[in-house]
């Protein structure tokens, strides 16, 4: 699976929006788009940010693996 397929189906699977995200990482709705496209790379302290934010382990946000982790 593609990194940016995954950061969709999180934020889907979550119930939020592109708006709600982009606000979390202090971005505008239109840069997230493009992140979650995969037209750019997500920089490193943005995948941190995300891992907490969804409680999740950056392994399996950066499809290292497909078993989900909880942070805590």
């Amino acid at each position: 699976m593609y990194i940016y397929q995954r950061l969709r189906d999180i934020r889907e699977d979550n119930d939020k929006k592109q708006e709600d995200i982009a606000r979390v990482l202090n971005i505008s709705r239109q840069q997230y788009q493009l992140y979650e496209s995969g037209k750019r790379e997500l920089p490193m302290h943005h995948f941190i940010t995300l891992s907490r934010y969804y409680n999740i382990s950056l392994d399996y946000l950066a499809g290292l693996t497909d078993t989900p982790k909880k942070l805590y």
